[in-house]
Formats: C-alpha cells, structure tokens, sequence
C-alpha cells in the first residue's frame, strides 16, 4: 500500500527533502535518502531503486510525500482566494458544474485541482495540457473514486488540500500520516 506524510513547517519545500526520507525510511527501511534523477517528462525517481515508486508536493508550509511500490502522484495546496476566473478556466463544465452545486467555495475548486495535479504528476507528464481537459473523479475530502483505470482519494484539513493517484492494484491509505516539522518525525 502506498503511504502518504504531511508535514507543516515554516517553508513546505524544506520541510519536502527530511519528508520524504521519513517515509521512505517507513516504507522501504531505506535509513539514507538516495540520489534523485528526472525521467524525460519530470517525474522524480530512484535510479538506484527503481522498484521505489515517490511523488512530492509543497504550497506554503505544507509538504506532501508519497511512497509505494506503483507510479503514484500527490499534490497539495493551501486554500486561498485567486482570481474570480480560475474555476471557469481550469475545469471542465462538468467540474464547474459540481463546483457550483456545492456553492463555489476555494476548498472545492482546491479539491478537483489537487486531484488534477495528483493525475499528471502520476501519469508523469505534469500539467502539459490545458487543466480543463484532465479528467478527475468528483471527490470530497475523505472521499476515494477510479477513473480511466486510476485509483483517486482526496484528503483536506481546515486550510489545504490534497491527493493522491495511483494505478491500481496500488491501494491508497484513507488517512495522512502527519509528521512534525523541522525533524519531519511523527
């Protein structure tokens, strides 16, 4: 199964590195974190364990890292207002037609665009594409869904939110290990 860690620190990019050498340390019994490279779309990986499947994702002073044995992509985002447009630009009608009928709030719109980012960077093409054609399951935090043969859950705390995609038979964890900051220890 893959695992999933959120860490909140002062700077969500610092805090992505301890991460994701805390997880995979949980997952893999890895005690050092091994170089990193980019395969040709911008996926991250191991090339000196490429059975080791990890995804990463920062906004603010959030980190989210995934860990598991299949391709797995994570995103997370702190809600915020942006500009009055967004939705109508970056969802498909269906999408902003689900948005609308739960009353249009940012948490919503962050949900779907997680989901979104979670899709590509699985997928590992990253957003190449216009974000309205990347097709995602409706979800609510604490909700899981398939589509096009991907497994989806969409996780959310008082200010962000997150998810995560993998190709089955890959489960994905119902709940986010938090980890505390700085040590990225739980």
């Amino acid at each position: 199964m893959a695992e999933l860690w959120l860490a909140r620190g002062a700077d969500g990019k610092r805090e992505s590195a301890a991460l994701l050498a805390r997880a995979l340390e949980a997952v893999s019994g890895l005690t050092e974190l091994p170089p990193i490279d980019r395969l040709p779309g911008g996926k991250p990986w191991f090339p000196a364990y490429p059975a080791i499947c990890f995804n990463v994702s920062h906004s603010g002073p959030l980190a989210l890292c995934g860990v598991g044995a299949a391709p797995i992509g994570v995103d997370v985002e702190r809600v915020c207002p942006r500009g009055a447009g967004l939705p109508r630009y970056a969802l498909s009608e269906a999408e902003f037609q689900w948005l609308q009928a739960r009353g249009g709030g940012w948490g919503d719109f962050y949900t779907l665009w997680t989901l979104k980012e979670a899709r590509v960077k699985q997928e590992g093409t990253g957003l190449r594409r216009p974000p309205r054609t990347i097709a995602v399951p409706l979800l609510a935090p604490g909700e899981a869904g398939e589509r096009d043969g991907l497994h989806f859950r969409a996780y959310g705390g008082a200010d962000w939110r997150a998810a995560a995609c993998v190709r089955p038979p890959e489960p994905l964890p119902g709940q986010i290990t938090e980890a505390r900051s700085g040590s990225a220890r739980p």
